[in-house]
């Protein structure tokens, strides 16, 4: 069952439980796999992925700028979202998980200092891609190689 297969049918099911905050959420990932299918690329389980993980980042981000602005309201309703997002996404590593594949990806490269985070974080973006945050991967090769 391809992603686009899936997200459908959880959009019937949604529809036919009347959830609307869920219905809502699901429609957002279709649009996004909708504007992939028509995009030159193509719609491949990579670009899906991608996708759906730049809509979870946006919706976090969205939720942090209503709580500073004090609308909790609305930023439940993001976080909510954000959830249901996720569901479409591979099982997000561990921080420890990240530690130990950022030190194996340290000693391939050959890195030893900070000036050689370029190096790391490329191979650690390619190798960790879908499975871990950037901005914890980043804060983590800073600590390992400074």
């Amino acid at each position: 069952m391809t992603i686009e297969e899936r997200i459908n049918g959880d959009i019937k099911t949604a529809m036919l439980a009347k959830d609307a905050g869920r219905l809502e959420a699901l429609r957002a990932i279709k649009s996004a796999v909708l504007l992939l299918k028509t995009s030159p690329e193509g719609l491949t389980e990579d670009s899906a992925l991608k996708a759906i993980q730049k809509e979870v980042k946006k919706r976090k981000e969205t939720a942090e700028l209503y709580v500073n602005q004090g609308r909790q309201d609305l930023a439940d309703v993001e976080h909510f979202q954000a959830t249901v997002l996720e569901e479409y996404l591979p099982k997000q590593m561990s921080e420890d998980e990240i530690k130990t594949e950022l030190q194996k990806i340290i000693a391939s490269v050959g890195a030893t200092s900070a000036a050689d985070m370029g190096k790391v974080m490329g191979a650690a973006s390619k190798a960790l891609a879908g499975k871990a945050d950037n901005k914890i991967v980043s804060v983590l090769v800073k600590q390992l190689l400074g």
